[in-house]
């Protein structure tokens, strides 16, 4: 037994169907060794990264708009990683990355149930200094929960942005966002915001937007 309680579900994304294991709620806790407190992840966090949450279903049916072929893609704060199973069916040559020391296990196994390649996973804070590659489109959802963090997110992507890149993220209209917009426009990058509109596997409406920010290679 893995100490914490799993589910299986099903998830209807871009007229496929994507299996993805998770904690069967958000009340699990389970660090024998430390490992997540080392990290920073308290016990009324540890589970957050275990459940496919609205926005990442957002996030995840609009990639699977996409021909994402050739693009090299990063999701940040990625979690169960839905977004970037359906980014790697969608031919996008993806690399998911999170802080959480179960994510790898979990995204091995919905890697393997959704019968799709091993995908390439990358263990990151955003408050560090490390870089671990260069991207066309990076990728995030309800990633501006903590105005204290926000800076830090925007120097992460601009540090791992290509010299022309698109980041697109979803947000559920949280109120204070503007230390990363603000963070975002000193680094160079020009922002949109449209409405998300998009039903969710359990017949709700999503209601949050989509942020995008971009940056070509003459404004680099």
């Amino acid at each position: 037994m893995p100490g914490y309680l799993i589910k299986t579900s099903t998830f209807r994304v871009g007229g496929r169907d994507f299996h993805m294991q998770s904690l069967l709620d958000a009340e699990q806790f389970h660090d024998p060794l430390g490992e997540a407190a080392s990290r920073g992840i308290t016990e009324d966090t540890w589970a957050l990264f275990g459940q496919v949450w609205p926005a990442g279903e957002a996030l995840a049916q609009k990639i699977a708009s996409r021909d994402l072929t050739g693009l090299r893609v990063l999701e940040v704060g990625a979690g169960l990683c839905l977004a970037s199973l359906v980014g790697h069916q969608r031919g996008g040559d993806m690399t998911a990355s999170d802080i959480h020391p179960l994510i790898p296990a979990f995204l091995a196994e919905n890697t393997r149930l959704n019968a799709l390649p091993p995908m390439r996973y990358e263990t990151c804070d955003w408050g560090g200094t490390e870089a671990f590659g260069e991207f066309d489109l990076i990728i995030g959802s309800d990633l501006l929960y903590d105005r204290d963090h926000q800076e830090d997110l925007a120097d992460f992507i601009d540090r791992h942005s290509a010299r022309s890149v698109e980041v697109l993220l979803v947000d559920p209209d949280r109120d204070d966002q503007q230390a990363f917009h603000h963070e975002m426009a000193e680094l160079g990058y020009g922002m949109a915001i449209t409405r998300a509109d998009c039903v969710l596997a359990n017949g709700e409406n999503f209601k949050g937007s989509y942020l995008r920010f971009s940056r070509d290679s003459v404004g680099a």
